[in-house]
């Protein structure tokens, strides 16, 4: 990985005209694409396979009247008058007529009529008008919204003087999510911090035009994707704000490598390679745990939570490829002018203080102990309000206070109560009845009688007399729990119901489906974290080769979502600090928060875990000293860290004041959830476990290590690689090259160890040895069979175990003591180009005529296309291969048995 990146990232400062000219192509066609062809956005919430969506579904073929949207029209009139006056009923049975015209509507239900109960309020001041569509909302004209305002209007009018219509319903609700010149704010936080940190405009402006270009290109395909399917309009939103703030911290992470390097006197071409290959390594490992969350969302199942995780996933895939394209790109036009200014040497200096970081880290390690119980302490404190938290899909009680579908829903509280906002639909299945008008009247008799229900108005069967419906009306609000319990009571009647009348019935309507909406996400939660905290621990014990390092981070990432979810609770559930955040409603937060806070702060508290531990861990494995490991790395890293996360604090915290019901409480958790992920556990109690751990926080067992693949997230293979370019000697060109090369067994015993070996090319190598030597692996090792060995080692130019794909077209394997035509196989490598051949066991050849045919192909040592091919043979008596082998250009290496027991 690191290898090609370095090789990218050159690229990219070569041809950065052309790399830029790409990307603001791709952002003009995804824009202008999104412009000319999208389709809108659907917030029609569905949840495939449940009772409420089949219900709903079923009722869009045999009732269409009673499927869609619906619209409401509240007449209120003055203190002391009654809506029920002959002037007001002549003006709402005209007002009816007049809206039953409108092309998208279904029915008008007239609230005089004999046949309507409930729709009179019991104070006699309001008369509630209801308007079902024949559309779902994302279809609904704005035409037909304009028209239902002016029969409105002019109904108030009709009404006489203190007369009031409000309208509104789910037809008129605005939930589409728009950017506020509040969302700004961030952006000059996060250029405030740039420039603090950079002390270069230049610099500083970099990471905000890479992040905006990328979130411009995330947004045009999301809209460009509703050609193919439904999406929300959170979506785009969702997907801005989190590629945004990873966009920022991304280039700012290959920035600072960067300038580290121009300030340590590194060329320009050369210092972006390096910074590409080693942070750009940091970043898609960053980037591909947050696409893995991201994408993981579709695990609860539901079709818009699914697209609302690609369209992120894309956005933070963008970014990445942002930073490892174009960053680079514009870093080659910036030259020079990113190299750090050099401070002038003062004649006299005084005695500095420790920086902020050092002083940090010693005071989290001082008493690791009781930093560790405090920190968890704490947030397990900051999580007890996280009991509390309620969810619930938006409805217009969601709305912004003065719009008409709030004013509404408002209205229809104060005067009918909160239930009349969220009417749930009894379905009843009657097509076997003879007396489907009375079946549907005693069902609905029956429901009256249930606990939590305030009334109910309707109760009708549908032209075709097969299937009756019940629009029961609920005690309490939509998003309350109560209302919960009241469709659970009504699912509970099924079986009653099919006893007595031999009928089925379901329960539908929006607020049945919000509520199973958000009952399935509560259900995979627990599969989803499952899958978010195993893929930690094992992401994090391939890149730092540790098992308590990854339970650490892990355990970590669960007091931060924890105590984010309290903090949540705490504003947008308890109601605290509501006012002052311009919280608008309280009680529950959106139903799909939790589990998108849950992927999202998953990718970032593995990125800064990386960042900072990484460090850490590099200072220990050149120094050995755990203690003094965890000082410099936090030092080191810590400005970076402490940049990003400020950043992405800022970022996410600039959608709270001015930001949608739906993308607030999203927005606000992030803020919290990054904010004490970095701050107080990732800087905090990361080096107060590792300071508690000392040496036993490096490891893991040798049988796990060998299993385990090797993730490169800091890229240290291209470091080994760049150090050994011009290994052993400049220019020199040897088949293999090898020092200090060591290899243990799963208990940690040498193989073999202390490997020091030099084959030119044409050469012949004869590893030779008696008993448990080693000398089959290390054959296989120089072959780039075997990986997982410490040492220098370069075979036919290249590094091992960096290169080892690339090797193995170049070399071939003959064994033996498995093949009884070893000399056939040896000359098909050889006409097949193999540069290297590796021969185990050449001593079992013992069929004369084999022999001969060996001894003429190690004396020619041809290919076709290059110079003469080498050879590495194994034996273990290499007296008894003497006439094989050539003399003058064979080198011999003896292998000794490892002593059992190695202290």
């Amino acid at each position: 990985m690191s290898s090609f990146l370095y090789r990218l990232g050159r690229a990219a400062a070569r041809g950065r005209v052309l790399v830029l000219a790409i990307w603001v192509v791709v952002l003009a066609a995804a824009g202008g694409a999104a412009l000319l062809v999208n389709q809108g956005t659907d917030d029609t919430f569905a949840i495939p396979g449940s009772e409420s969506q089949d219900a709903l579904d079923h009722l869009g073929r045999v009732f269409p009247e009673v499927s869609g949207t619906s619209a409401q029209l509240v007449l209120v009139v003055g203190e002391g008058a009654k809506a029920d006056t002959p002037q007001i009923r002549a003006a709402v049975a005209q007002t009816v007529t007049e809206i039953g015209n409108l092309g998208q509507v279904a029915t008008v239900v007239n609230p005089f009529d004999e046949s309507v109960h409930g729709a009179l309020s019991d104070d006699g001041r309001a008369a509630l008008i209801a308007v079902p569509l024949k559309v779902q909302l994302a279809e609904v004209d704005p035409g037909t919204k304009t028209q239902l305002s002016a029969i409105a209007d002019e109904l108030a009018a009709k009404a006489g003087s203190g007369a009031e219509v409000y309208t509104g319903g789910d037809a008129l609700s605005d939930r589409v999510p728009k950017l506020s010149p509040t969302e700004g704010i961030g952006l000059a936080i996060a250029l405030l911090v740039l420039l603090l940190m950079f002390r270069s405009l230049i610099a500083a402006v970099m990471p905000l035009v890479t992040a905006v270009l990328g979130v411009g290109v995330a947004s045009g395909l999301t809209f460009l994707a509703t050609l193919v399917t439904p999406i929300s309009s959170t979506a785009p939103m969702l997907a801005v704000m989190i590629g945004l703030a990873v966009g920022i911290d991304y280039a700012l992470f290959l920035l600072s490598r960067h300038r580290d390097q121009l300030g340590e006197g590194l060329d320009v071409e050369e210092s972006i390679a390096r910074a590409t290959a080693t942070a750009g390594s940091a970043v898609i490992f960053a980037g591909l745990t947050v696409v893995i969350a991201l994408l993981g969302l579709s695990v609860a199942g539901i079709p818009f939570l699914t697209t609302m995780g690609i369209a992120a996933a894309v956005a933070v895939a963008l970014a990445v490829g942002i930073a490892v394209t174009l960053v680079p790109a514009l870093m080659s036009f910036a030259g020079k002018r990113l190299r750090p200014r050099t401070r002038k040497p003062r004649r006299k200096r005084r005695r500095q203080s420790p920086p902020i970081a050092r002083w940090w880290v010693r005071t989290a390690t001082r008493a690791p102990l009781v930093t560790v119980l405090v920190v968890v302490a704490g947030l397990a404190v900051c999580a007890i309000p996280a009991t509390d938290l309620r969810l619930a899909l938006p409805d217009s009680g969601t709305e912004e206070h003065g719009s008409p579908a709030r004013d509404t829903y408002e209205a229809i509280s104060e005067h009918f109560g909160a239930g009349y906002n969220g009417p749930l639909i009894v379905t009843a299945d009657i097509i076997t009845s003879t007396d489907p008008i009375g079946l549907v009247n005693r069902i609905a008799g029956e429901l009256r009688e249930i606990p939590g229900v305030a009334s109910v108005p309707l109760a009708t069967p549908n032209p075709k007399g097969d299937t009756g419906i019940i629009q029961v009306i609920p005690a309490t609000a939509p998003d309350s729990p109560q209302t919960d319990e009241l469709v659970s009571r009504l699912r509970g009647q099924e079986q009653h119901f099919l006893d007595a009348y031999g009928t089925r019935t379901a329960v539908t309507g929006i607020t049945a489906v919000g509520i199973d909406v958000s009952a399935q996400l509560g259900g995979a939660l627990l599969p989803f974290g499952i899958l978010v905290v195993g893929l930690s621990l094992i992401l994090l014990a391939m890149v730092f080769r540790s098992i308590w390092v990854p339970i650490k981070a892990t355990v970590g990432y669960l007091l931060s979502v924890a105590a984010a979810f309290g903090a949540t609770s705490f504003v947008f559930v308890q109601g605290h600090l509501a006012e002052a955040l311009n919280v608008t409603h309280t009680g529950s937060v959106i139903s799909f928060l939790p589990i998108i806070l849950m992927g999202v702060l998953f990718g970032l508290a593995m990125d800064y875990e990386v960042f900072l531990v990484s460090r850490i861990r590099e200072d220990f494995v050149h120094h050995g000293d755990p203690h003094h490991a965890i000082e410099s790395g936090f030092v080191s890293a810590s400005r970076v860290v402490v940049a990003a996360a400020v950043i992405m604090f800022a970022v996410f915290a600039a959608f709270v004041p001015e930001g949608s019901a739906t993308i607030k409480p999203i927005a606000f958790s992030l803020a919290v959830g990054v904010f004490i992920d970095a701050f107080i556990v990732r800087m905090t109690l990361v080096p107060a476990v590792l300071a508690l751990l000392g040496r036993r926080a490096w490891g893991l067992p040798p049988k796990l290590d060998r299993v385990l693949p090797v993730f490169d997230a800091e890229g240290d293979a291209l470091v080994h690689e760049l150090r050994l370019a011009d290994w052993p000697a400049p220019g020199s060109d040897e088949a293999v090259s090898a020092h200090a090369v060591r290899l243990d067994d799963d208990r940690g015993r040498p193989v073999y160890a202390g490997v020091d070996l030099h084959l030119p090319r044409g050469g012949v190598l004869v590893l030779h040895g008696a008993g448990a030597c080693g000398k089959t692996a290390l054959l296989y090792t120089l072959a780039g069979r075997v990986t997982k060995f410490t040492g220098d080692l370069k075979v036919l130019g290249r590094v091992l175990p960096q290169h080892t794909h690339a090797l193995r077209r170049d070399v071939a394997v003959v064994p033996c003591r498995d093949t009884p035509h070893a000399a056939q196989q040896i000359a098909a490598a050889l006409d097949s180009d193999a540069e290297l051949v590796f021969v185990d066991d050449v001593d079992l050849v013992l069929r004369p005529d084999s022999r001969d045919q060996l001894r003429a192909l190690l004396a020619e040592r041809r290919t076709r296309s290059a110079g003469p091919a080498s050879f590495v043979l194994t034996c273990q008596d290499p007296e008894r291969i003497r006439d094989l082998v050539p003399a003058g250009a064979t080198r011999r290496h003896p292998l000794t048995a490892q002593p059992a027991e190695v202290s």
